[in-house]
């Protein structure tokens, strides 16, 4: 019976781990460009008491075996990234991305992270910079003489100037695309790093091969459900509250082997 507590703990450190990832989602319900995390369990280890197919006698075989569980664990969390819901915005810096691709921006190491947020602004030196003050790779200067600000569907961005009849061009956005965008490191910050799991980034224009096309003036939300998240939410409680039901259950059953011995 001791077992059953050893048991039943393990599904109660599970359950928890869940109920923070879910909280943790339903915090984020409108932190732009935000992907939900979901988590995955797998069983412990077995004690084979009895092996299936052993030998019963010269002419029998067990047609099953004893097989004792030892529990559960979260074997891993994974970043769901499908697409959050669009706003639009009617601000000229605010970029979503409709389909596959991320933001490439350049950290103070000079390391480059990933995003699908593309709320931005314009710093003191004209750089076009996410909400810490980071700038966009590749970097896109404007001028303060520029009345205007146009990006298009493959990431060209050009400005009306004062004076001119004709736009000018400013540079241009790319994005990129990993093999596994769940193998990518969640830095916070709306950011995300490159993994051996994730794979090598592959750079490209947006709308090209299969890399989303820009939304100007638009911006992507979070995932998250929150219908999804709430129901999700109250299954792992139940499931919490019938591994503690085993913990009480058999510390009841341990008090009555020890005042009946």
């Amino acid at each position: 019976m001791q077992a059953a507590l050893w048991v039943a703990k393990t599904g109660l450190a599970a359950q928890d781990a869940k109920m923070a990832t879910i909280s943790n989602n339903l915090a984020n319900v409108n932190t732009v460009g935000f992907k939900r995390d979901r988590v995955a369990f797998e069983d412990l280890f077995y004690q084979i008491e009895r092996q299936p197919g052993a030998q019963q006698d010269q002419q029998n075989q067990l047609p099953s075996g004893i097989q004792v569980g030892n529990g559960v664990r979260i074997v891993g969390t994974q970043k769901v990234f499908t697409e959050g819901s669009f706003e639009t915005t009617g601000q000229d810096m605010d970029v979503a991305i409709v389909g596959k691709g991320f933001f490439q921006i350049e950290l103070p190491s000079g390391e480059i992270a990933y995003t699908r947020n593309g709320q931005f602004s314009r710093n003191s030196d004209g750089l076009m910079v996410n909400a810490d003050g980071l700038p966009l790779v590749p970097q896109i200067q404007i001028p303060e003489t520029a009345l205007s600000l146009s990006i298009g569907t493959d990431g060209t961005v050009t400005a009306q100037m004062a004076g001119d009849a004709q736009p000018q061009e400013l540079g241009q956005i790319t994005t990129v695309n990993f093999t596994n965008a769940a193998g990518l490191e969640a830095m916070g910050g709306n950011l995300y790093r490159e993994t051996a799991a994730s794979g090598q980034p592959l750079e490209g224009v947006p709308g090209n091969e299969a890399l989303g096309s820009l939304k100007q003036r638009t911006l992507e939300g979070s995932n998250v459900s929150v219908v999804e998240e709430m129901v999700t939410m109250i299954a792992t409680q139940r499931a919490y509250e019938m591994n503690a039901k085993v913990v009480s259950s058999t510390d009841q059953m341990l008090k009555f082997i020890n005042q009946s011995v």
